[in-house]
């Protein structure tokens, strides 16, 4: 077999064919990291990315909830296994949708109710539906959008508070019975609005509180300053009819420059790469951060086991791909293209960024760009697969 290319070099040819305007890479093994800034912020544009370029990581959002909820749950102020109500009484009485594209008006009673690990194992019974299509106009699609939910795509963004979210959220039935089935996003949307309740402050608090101070992530948020909004690199997606990248009019700097209405625990966040690396590697270090234990390794362990049957794995396809599902984040479950090894873990935002953690290997890997096709273009598969060849302490980095 041919030795790898350089992943500098694979990145950089995807740059300059035009894929997207820049990049940053991290790698990092044990204690020796690798960044790698690579062309600029948008399309024809000359401000370079840096290393502390910020991002919006979208659902990269959702593993650092899931950590900041065990958080709670080792306080106990909350239980894996109780129903939801105690603190979100909007979700008490469920009913279910007889199916997925049934009138609202056709449910039976939930066999039981809604609980914290629904949430975080994304079976709650409600989220995006991918069958027939993703995201079909079927009756309780289209009612959440008149209620302006936001529960796809996370600009443009909901208008509404947190308590008045859930109110609305609350009017729809579940589509699937609690536990049947892994459905994406709404529970993390869901859980943001758990956690402030339980911890009795907005979520941006609990987050600072609990995770990005010990961590010193000091501007990962839900916003930024408004001269820091201004270098948030422009985010493209390119359009379907004519392979063009389009650039997104919902998430421009003024967007990030004041705390949003609905903090979004499914994708709202901003950072950059070295403070998600702070987040990573407390995970690898089993939640350990400085000498200091943040999170217990049998939450640890929770967060990065999957959960899911192999008929939820099927079901959940378009987004998991194979893998399973731990809290928050997604577990290579059997060998894939990026190594022959389980165990990976970790997950992508959809404005084009990913992370994984190996412990096997001992690796973190994160990727940041601001173009959706990254994820689906074969840039992703080929940033993991050189990760693995990338070597810190050697001179250049890599072999």
């Amino acid at each position: 077999m041919a030795a790898p290319g350089s992943l500098h070099d694979a990145m950089a040819a995807r740059v300059d064919r035009g894929e997207f305007p820049g990049i940053v890479t991290l790698v990092a093994r044990d204690e020796e990291v690798t960044v790698d800034a690579i062309g600029v912020t948008r399309l024809g544009g000359d401000v370079p990315m840096r290393r502390d370029t910020p991002f919006r990581v979208t659902s990269m959002t959702k593993p650092i909830l899931a950590a900041v909820t065990m958080m709670l749950v080792e306080d106990d102020l909350l239980d894996l296994e109780e129903p939801v109500q105690r603190l979100l009484p909007e979700l008490a009485g469920r009913r279910v949708l007889v199916s997925s594209g049934a009138p609202l008006d056709q449910t039976v009673p939930a066999h039981r109710p809604v609980t914290v690990d629904d949430l975080l194992t994304f079976r709650l019974g409600f989220g995006l539906i991918t069958e027939p299509e993703v995201d079909p106009p079927v009756p309780v699609n289209l009612r959440a959008d008149e209620l302006g939910l936001a529960l796809g795509p996370p600009e443009p963004r909901t208008p509404h508070d947190p308590d008045e979210w859930m109110r609305r959220f609350g009017t729809l039935p579940l589509i699937y019975q609690p536990g049947e089935r892994w459905n994406y996003n709404a529970g993390s949307l869901v859980l943001g609005v758990l956690v402030a309740r339980a911890a009795g402050r907005p979520l941006g608090d609990v987050l600072r509180e609990r995770l990005f101070d010990p961590l010193g992530m000091r501007e990962t948020g839900f916003w930024l300053p408004a001269e820091r909004a201004r270098e948030l690199p422009a985010q493209y997606m390119s359009d379907p009819a004519t392979g063009t990248l389009v650039e997104n009019a919902h998430t421009v700097p003024e967007v990030w420059s004041s705390p949003p209405a609905f903090p979004s625990g499914a994708g709202g966040l901003v950072t950059t790469v070295d403070e998600f690396l702070a987040f990573a590697r407390m995970l690898l270090h089993r939640g350990v951060h400085g000498g200091t234990r943040l999170l217990s390794e049998k939450s640890v362990e929770a967060m990065t086991t999957n959960h899911l049957t192999p008929e939820q794995v099927e079901g959940g396809r378009h987004f998991l791909g194979g893998h399973g599902w731990g809290l928050g984040m997604g577990v290579a479950i059997r060998p894939d293209e990026v190594t022959p090894v389980p165990g990976r873990y970790g997950w992508s935002g959809g404005y084009g960024s990913n992370w994984f953690n190996d412990p096997h290997e001992r690796l973190i890997g994160i990727a940041l760009t601001q173009v959706s096709d990254f994820l689906w273009n074969g840039a992703l598969t080929e940033f993991q697969q050189l990760s693995y060849h990338v070597h810190p302490s050697r001179p250049g980095g890599e072999q």
